[in-house]
């Protein structure tokens, strides 16, 4: 089971209550993260994934939170992000609490274990509308009950306003998770495209990215920006490096500092993770 434990000396197990807990979950990998919120610096950084080929149960990430000596304390605010393929983007003027279940029926499949759940972004002025398994909701209810979950866009969309503000023309992004992966193109800071795609390879990823280039007249010359699972030189990188001239990692930004223990990994890789706790 690959596992990653990124800490700093200064961490104190018995100062929680002056942290801040961000946890990340889903079938795919669990990871959480600890901000010191005195010194406005990450100080932790678990993730664990499950073997190859193999996703996590609701039993096995319930065990992993049980047996965390960080994760059964209390902490000064804990935020919760659940990553999930199946969302959909509803203007804010049109958006109707009550009918948040309809939103997403009308756009994707429902399965029966399903939770449908909303949440405010504010720029763009919407809300994601987006499912999770009932089981694993009701494992972050049973440990955080007064945590509500949101989806990973919610702190992408956040990072990528923050970006996007001062560019003029194309910023296209792609975010990658496991299994399936986001495309966002903004023109002139406003968010034009948004989309998910499932994957198998990286085939299928270079078809969907740079379709999406073509039909919407980007040139290849544009910059094209990664966050999530993939890195320098892999074969996501090596792929594009084909065909788009201009490739970059976003990393997280905010009000926030990260221990020097944290430059051995590639902070893009946790973007969501990292940018939920300035998220509003």
């Amino acid at each position: 089971m690959p596992f990653l434990e990124l800490f700093d000396e200064t961490l104190d197990i018995n100062s929680t209550e002056n942290y801040e807990l961000s946890v990340q979950m889903s079938p795919d990998g669990f990871a959480f993260a600890i901000l010191d919120t005195i010194r406005n610096k990450y100080v932790l950084l678990r993730s664990t994934e499950p073997d190859d080929n193999k996703y996590f149960t609701t039993d096995s990430i319930s065990d992993l939170i049980s047996k965390d000596d960080f994760l059964t304390r209390k902490y000064k605010k804990v935020n919760l992000v659940m990553p999930s393929p199946k969302f959909t983007i509803v203007p804010a003027p049109l958006f109707d609490p009550a009918k948040k279940e309809e939103y997403f029926s009308f756009n994707l499949n429902r399965d029966d274990d399903d939770v449908i759940i909303a949440n405010k972004i504010q720029d763009p002025d919407a809300y994601s509308v987006f499912s999770v398994n009932r089981s694993l909701s009701g494992v972050a209810s049973h440990f955080w009950p007064a945590i509500f979950p949101v989806h990973h866009t919610k702190p992408l969309l956040s990072q990528l306003a923050h970006y996007t503000k001062s560019i003029s023309g194309f910023y296209v992004h792609v975010h990658i998770e496991k299994e399936f992966f986001n495309i966002l193109v903004y023109d002139h800071g406003t968010l034009k495209f948004s989309n998910t795609f499932s994957y198998r390879n990286i085939s299928d990823i270079l078809y969907f990215v740079l379709n999406v280039f073509r039909s919407m007249g980007i040139n290849h010359d544009e910059t094209l920006h990664f966050s999530g699972h993939t890195g320098k030189y892999d074969d996501i990188w090596s792929g594009f490096a084909m065909y788009i001239r201009n490739l970059k990692f976003t990393e997280p930004a905010g009000s926030f500092t990260f221990s020097y223990v944290f430059n051995e990994i590639g902070l893009h890789r946790f973007i969501n993770l990292f940018s939920v706790a300035s998220c509003e």
